[in-house]
């Protein structure tokens, strides 16, 4: 007996990919979209349905392992600190008082990741209204290049960080769900 888990994936028709191209909510079949904006949402929209799909069917202890010590990473954690992030970055674009930390002071959205439903179920719930806040804060701004807030910064530098920010947690995402159970795939 081996502690080593077996790489698996649920596509049949290509072993590296997460699930068959039929069965992914991420595929576009026909056009590109139009233009620089909905190029950038769509990609948006792509990496919030990976992360969310990294997640799928783990229970709160899976979702709630953190991946090697000392690290608190954990794909909870992620969706925690996504929902934190999609807050801060509207206060990028506010002129008026900062909202409120999500979670309190540094790394709680790590250290706050716990292995229990009502903390699962909050997480969600919060990632949902903060994503969709700040995804109605910028659509009153469809100039990419306006600038907003305090710092001035353009629409589309925010954008192109949310994207960042995804993608990056999204590789991390890969490595947190294959030492959980061995899945696979991009």
């Amino acid at each position: 007996m081996t502690d080593q888990l077996a790489r698996w994936s649920q596509a049949t028709r290509y072993i590296d990919m997460w699930v068959d191209p039929d069965d992914d909510p991420r595929n576009n079949e026909g056009p590109s979209p139009d233009g620089e904006l909905a190029t950038l949402q769509e990609a948006l929209t792509n990496y919030r349905l990976t992360l969310r799909m990294k997640c799928e069917g783990l229970n709160p202890e899976q979702l709630a392992r953190r991946s090697v010590p000392p690290s608190t990473m954990s794909l909870l954690g992620l969706v925690r600190h996504l929902a934190r992030v999609e807050r801060d970055w509207r206060n990028w674009i506010s002129d008026g008082d900062p909202l409120p930390k999500l979670y309190g002071g540094r790394e709680a959205d790590f250290d706050g990741a716990v292995a229990e439903q009502s903390v699962v179920d909050a997480a969600y719930d919060d990632l949902e209204r903060e994503q969709a806040a700040t995804d109605a804060a910028l659509a009153q701004h469809p100039d990419l290049g306006e600038r907003l807030g305090r710092d001035g910064i353009a629409v589309r530098e925010l954008l192109v960080h949310r994207l960042d920010e995804y993608a990056r947690h999204c590789g991390h995402a890969d490595l947190l769900r294959e030492c959980i159970d061995g899945r696979v795939g991009q």
